[in-house]
């Protein structure tokens, strides 16, 4: 089952409503934020291959390499497998990201498939490639197939929102804050982008791509 899917903005309203309602410090976070973006995205392999691209790198950095990608026509995964690392590199990708590339463009993902499967499956499929990682793998399953209740506890900036937003001693560790975030659900998927969106007011910094 994928549980609740989010589609629309009415969808994201009625989840921040539900965390509202939940938790103070939500509340709190929520009316400094004011409504949260709906951040829906394309599925599909050039969505996992932006998110390589992006690793590591400035946004601008990213958005040149990827700008680059798209005019050399290497977004299809038919057009990887046939170029060499060479072609790749002559893009901006290093040789490492290359290599991810490559892997993501033989391992043969159905994208369709993964749709309507388990969000378990859904990270298990995707971290058997190289390159990619749980966070990489639940940002897929949250923004481009839009489940509702995934969460991202490895994020730095979802960990020191909730350092600040619960006046912690120190940003949670990984494990801590996914325990957490079960209190979240069945909307931790809309907590990420309210704890996103009270960072990014509390810092005056831009959150993640």
């Amino acid at each position: 089952m994928t549980g609740r899917i989010i589609e629309c903005d009415a969808d994201v309203q009625e989840g921040a409503a539900h965390l509202a309602a939940l938790c103070p410090r939500l509340h709190h976070a929520y009316a400094l934020t004011g409504p949260l973006p709906l951040r829906r995205n394309p599925d599909g392999f050039a969505r996992l291959l932006s998110a390589i691209v992006s690793q590591q790198v400035s946004v601008a950095s990213a958005n040149a390499i990827w700008s680059r990608l798209e005019q050399a026509g290497f977004t299809e995964p038919q057009r990887i497998v046939a170029v060499t690392d060479d072609d790749l590199r002559a893009v901006g990708l290093s040789r490492q990201k290359a290599r991810y590339a490559r892997a993501l463009a033989e391992a043969g993902i159905d994208y369709a498939a993964l749709r309507s499967a388990p969000t378990s499956e859904v990270i298990a499929t995707l971290t058997q490639v190289s390159g990619i990682g749980v966070w990489t793998a639940e940002i897929y399953a949250m923004f481009s197939l839009g489940r509702a209740d995934v969460f991202a506890p490895g994020d730095l900036a979802l960990q020191e929102a909730v350092r600040l937003l619960y006046d912690l001693p120190e940003r949670p560790k990984e494990r801590a804050l996914r325990q957490m975030a079960e209190d979240w659900s069945p909307w931790r998927a809309v907590a990420a982008r309210l704890l996103w969106a009270y960072y990014r007011v509390a810092k005056d910094r831009e959150g993640i791509r």
